[in-house]
């Protein structure tokens, strides 16, 4: 399949070869999996101390002499400390025990989980695959993004050399991305309690620049909100398909293409 390559003029340049990586049949079922993966590899342990709730002299024993002084006082025999004593009465509480409070939780949470979910290196590399494929859908790229009439196509390699985000901003807008731009600009508020958890705001995901190494529009991108940049070497199916679906919208310079099908990139 041949795509156009279009200079930061919004001018039509020539064409190009894609390369055999965007051939692969959609799969959702695979690409979804290797969401899953990346997104357990990265998930944090969390767990309770192993100690807490089980910091207290309280015990309980089977002989009768031990709890015989909880005869008629309307308590039951689980671990509990003895806070006063008046004669035969006592003021109990209770300790230790996962029914009582302060006491300890019946099955914690453990930070000796393991999270990680393994998959195969060709499952994974035919779910990125599957996922590039998806990008030129026009059908699945739709449904997330506004599109110009002139999708699907690549950049020119000049797009890697512009440094401030005006210069791009302003390609972007003769490529037809206006309306693309204002969809990603736009954010609303929260709803539920992440407000009060330093996320007060949802803001749209937007199209992803793919080069072929580190280059100065990686600081023009930074500041466009929703757009993402990577390295066509360090591509993986959380960028492609942020949410697990495919159809991401996204750009390839002429460098990056040429990059995946020099060297068999995710083969």
């Amino acid at each position: 399949m041949k795509i156009k390559i279009f200079n930061p003029e919004g001018k039509e340049t020539k064409t190009i070869e894609l390369p055999k990586q965007f051939n692969e049949p959609f799969r959702p079922d695979l690409v979804k999996r290797a969401f899953l993966a990346y997104q357990s590899n990265n998930r944090q342990d969390y767990g309770t101390d192993v100690d807490a709730g089980m910091r207290y002299s309280a015990e309980v024993s089977r002989r009768r002499e031990d709890y015989r002084g909880s005869y008629g006082q309307g308590i039951s025999r689980s671990r509990r400390k003895v806070l006063t004593r008046r004669g035969r009465r006592f003021y109990w509480i209770g300790a230790f025990s996962p029914g009582t409070v302060g006491g300890r939780k019946a099955h914690p949470p453990k930070a000796a989980k393991n999270w990680k979910q393994d998959m195969n290196k060709k499952e994974r590399r035919k779910a990125i695959r599957s996922a590039l494929a998806a990008t030129l859908s026009k059908d699945l790229v739709s449904k997330r993004h506004k599109l110009p009439d002139i999708f699907p196509f690549a950049l020119s390699n000049e797009y890697e050399s512009i440094k401030k985000t005006s210069d791009l901003w302003n390609s972007l807008l003769k490529l037809g991305l206006a309306e693309e731009l204002e969809r990603c600009s736009k954010k609303k508020i929260r709803a539920g309690k992440g407000k009060n958890r330093n996320r007060p705001y949802k803001k749209k995901r937007g199209p992803l620049f793919v080069v072929s190494d580190k280059c100065d529009m990686v600081n023009a991108v930074k500041n466009i909100p929703g757009f993402d940049i990577a390295d066509v070497k360090h591509l993986n199916v959380a960028l492609l398909a942020p949410d697990g679906k495919g159809g991401r919208l996204v750009f390839f310079t002429e460098k990056a293409l040429n990059t995946l099908k020099e060297e068999n990139l995710f083969e």
